[in-house]
């Protein structure tokens, strides 16, 4: 992606982002450090989401086709999820998080160039294909914000420290996630609808989205039915996310879905 600059941009959203992280981690409660913090982030980000827009004129498509692809968007909308919280809740933990998974996935396409062509199969010129893959890719996010909120309620837990407030926290982020994930669902069955002429047909990655939902379905279910039982609630939240990466990018490596239409091209 040398051809649009891609270093230049991770260069400076990097910055951003380390400065933002510079700007909590040295003054966590001061009110002023979190103005910066924020505009620093803010700016990172801004500058990725740039990016992708001249991206996506650039060669004339949705930069969604591949996994390095879907990965610069999840490194814009996990930032974006954890300013939105730090702003709302102050959880300093939660955007040097989102900052530190962005950074990570940038780091990883630039470890990892691809070629970026303007070729789009057929089954994906659908007017379903972008809002399909958007709204998994916030869904993605938000659940991965829900997954920390998990992991650092049990690892208070562990440490005998107040964690009261995370497990709300984590259902915020899962209630929203799981909403888009849902739509995500139904995009794809009409997608699917007109591009093959079926709402669905149990290939292995619609199998592990429906695992994935259900799974998802059973935390929200738990929380309703046992609220004072967090724990086990958290626990189920982890392995929820975990069988979501499986959905993600896990699929690609199985056997029965090297000739799946979902997988994601090199």
């Amino acid at each position: 992606m040398t051809w649009i600059n891609f270093e230049a941009f991770t260069a400076v959203s990097l910055i951003c982002w380390l400065a933002a992280s510079a700007f909590v981690v040295i003054k966590p409660k001061s009110r002023t450090t979190q103005v910066w913090a924020s505009v620093a982030a803010i700016a990172g980000t801004l500058v990725l989401a740039i990016f992708i827009g001249l991206l996506w004129l650039r060669i004339d498509r949705p930069p969604m086709r591949t996994l390095g692809e879907t990965r610069l968007w999840y490194s814009l909308l996990l930032p974006a999820i954890g300013i939105a919280s730090f702003r709302r809740w102050k959880y300093n933990w939660l955007l040097l998080y989102s900052l530190f998974m962005g950074a990570l996935f940038l780091l990883i396409n630039l470890l990892k160039p691809e070629t970026h062509d303007k070729s789009l199969m057929p089954a994906l010129q659908s007017i379903w294909f972008v809002p399909h893959v958007i709204v998994y890719m916030f869904a993605y996010a938000l659940l991965a914000a829900s997954s920390l909120a998990g992991l650092k309620a049990i690892y208070m837990d562990y440490r005998r420290k107040n964690w009261s407030e995370v497990p709300d926290l984590a259902d915020n982020f899962v209630y929203l996630g799981f909403a888009f994930l849902t739509m995500g669902l139904l995009f794809g069955a009409l997608w699917a609808k007109e591009a093959w002429g079926h709402y669905w047909t149990w290939d292995p990655k619609e199998t592990w989205a429906f695992i994935t939902w259900t799974a998802y379905l059973i935390y929200i279910h738990y929380r309703y039915q046992h609220n004072d039982n967090h724990k086990q609630a958290m626990w189920i939240l982890v392995i929820a996310f975990a069988l979501l990466l499986i959905c993600w990018f896990g699929v690609n490596y199985l056997p029965t879905a090297q000739n799946s239409v979902h997988t994601y091209s090199s």
